[in-house]
């Protein structure tokens, strides 16, 4: 019963968060202006607005001009429904779950801007960042020290390896690992980092493989450190114990 309920509200927050992937990146209102038609501007009433269901019953087109909606708007919504039931597998009801689901929900908005148009927004990162920090001093974790220097050390090493790979990383993904510092203190920015780099390996050399993308073509690393990010926060510590039983001795 609470699996389906949370799988719901994912997918509802899933809607809400197509907007944000859409509507942001072209500086446009994501409360006041009305969900319409891409195609006709006809505004959509609550019946064309049921998440996944309304693309279903309308074969993906318009009621109105016939037109073919995209499908990514039903894709956002499912992934964020079974990303949020993933979240409450791990993490459970826990104190924790609202931090993660709320983390979760701006990875997805990061991950498809980025994907769409190479671009992490320094609008969307305030609000990443300052929710954050809201949410750790409200619980007290981590503390403001860690924070600061998960920010600092995180943001100084994806720095670093920009100036090596003279520009092989961008601004945006700078300033999103300082942002993942103040979420997650210094153990889960590094190992969100580790992740990120080498999902981000097999990633390319897969997307590589089957031409998704060419050797030339620019292949956003924002999406890699939001897997990373996503996988630390539900599995970072485990990982860190792991390490430190196994590897480190």
């Amino acid at each position: 019963m609470f699996d389906f309920m949370i799988l719901v509200i994912g997918i509802i927050i899933g809607s809400f968060l197509t907007v944000c992937i859409y509507r942001l990146p072209q500086n446009q209102s994501i409360v006041t202006l009305p969900s319409h038609c891409l195609h006709c501007n006809t505004k959509l009433k609550a019946g064309d607005l049921i998440p996944i269901l309304s693309y279903l019953l309308l074969r993906g087109k318009c009621r109105y001009c016939g037109k073919p909606y995209s499908s990514r708007y039903a894709v956002v919504e499912l992934i964020t429904g079974l990303l949020f039931l993933w979240c409450y597998q791990i993490v459970g009801w826990s104190p924790d779950l609202l931090k993660v689901l709320i983390f979760t929900a701006f990875l997805i908005v990061i991950t498809f801007i980025d994907y769409d148009h190479q671009l992490i927004l320094d609008k969307v990162l305030l609000w990443f960042a300052g929710v954050g920090v809201a949410i750790n001093l409200g619980n007290g974790y981590p503390h403001i020290s860690d924070m600061v220097i998960a920010a600092l050390a995180g943001g100084g090493l994806l720095l670093f390896v920009a100036v090596l790979t003279r520009g092989g990383m961008g601004g945006g993904d700078i300033k999103f690992v300082a942002a993942l510092g103040l979420w997650l203190g210094v153990k889960l920015v590094l190992v969100t980092l580790l992740l990120a780099f080498i999902i981000g390996g097999i990633g390319s050399a897969l997307l590589l493989i089957f031409k998704v993308k060419g050797r030339k073509d620019f292949i956003p690393f924002g999406p890699f450190l939001a897997i990373g990010a996503l996988s630390s926060i539900l599995y970072g510590s485990k990982l860190v114990w792991w390490y430190l039983q196994t590897i480190a001795k």
